[in-house]
């Protein structure tokens, strides 16, 4: 009941979320962040009608969870060309380290797969617990990547509007949150299955009303730097070497 309460609360938000990024035009702004919510629509109907131990169930969920993967990575370099769009040197070694970051992730991933996958388990055993696996190391991946991308801002002055902000926030708690339920998943079965999508169903919530409330047309504004004396030459001094940096990288990667 709990489940299928989230859900209705999933679907009535994808709804005023999309609904509201297309009149508002953000949607041209964040492409990707929008086609999650309309995709959310009909992945929001479907579970509503199915029960979760049914054949059907996993049919539907193996065809439409890789959309959402591959979207959630495509989410996460949107917001990331955002920041650093005017850096087109670091871009390109926060790509690479992304790819670095989802090798490795998909690596072990993989390497704790192994001990559990038996050849007498169930063939729908086996393609969840690829699923699985390959999910939780891109979620992971993608929220280690945004959490070092906190860090940078928080060492760098750059300006950025407050829906790139919100974003930035917001993106590590929802992939972090997707990767514990995905391990609680592995390490206590899908008998607990609806008690996991239940949480993060939950999680999932607070981040669409979030998005809702937070995001706005006057967001897209950067804010001007106010800071004096001091907090001013500190400001200048840390752009001047981010400048650098950034002219750096672009010359080593055009070589």
């Amino acid at each position: 009941m709990l489940e299928s309460v989230l859900q209705g609360v999933l679907l009535l938000g994808s709804i005023l979320t999309a609904v509201r990024l297309f009149r508002t035009g953000l949607y041209r702004r964040y492409p990707f962040f929008f086609l999650y919510f309309v995709l959310r629509i009909p992945n929001s109907l479907w579970p509503l009608f199915l029960d979760t131990s049914s054949n059907t169930y996993l049919h539907v969920w193996v065809f439409t969870e890789p959309v959402f993967v591959v979207l959630y990575v495509l989410m996460v370099f949107e917001l990331y060309r955002l920041v650093l769009e005017k850096y087109e040197g670091l871009y390109t070694l926060g790509r690479w380290a992304m790819y670095l970051f989802g090798t490795i992730s998909l690596g072990v991933s993989a390497l704790t797969l192994i001990p559990r996958i038996r050849p007498t388990a169930p063939q729908s055993s086996k393609i969840l617990g690829y699923f699985f696996a390959i999910e939780r190391g891109v979620d992971f991946s993608l929220a280690i990547f945004l959490i070092l991308l906190l860090f940078f801002l928080a060492l760098f002055p750059v300006k950025l509007s407050r829906n790139v902000r919100v974003h930035a926030i917001i993106y590590p708690v929802f992939f972090l949150s997707n990767t514990l339920a995905l391990l609680m998943r592995g390490l206590f079965g899908m008998q607990h299955v609806d008690q996991f999508n239940a949480v993060f169903s939950v999680v999932s919530v607070a981040a669409m009303i979030a998005w809702l409330v937070l995001l706005s047309p006057e967001g897209e504004e950067a804010p001007a730097h106010t800071q004096v004396s001091a907090g001013h030459d500190f400001e200048s001094r840390a752009l001047i070497h981010l400048s650098s940096l950034n002219a750096t990288m672009l010359r080593v990667s055009r070589q």
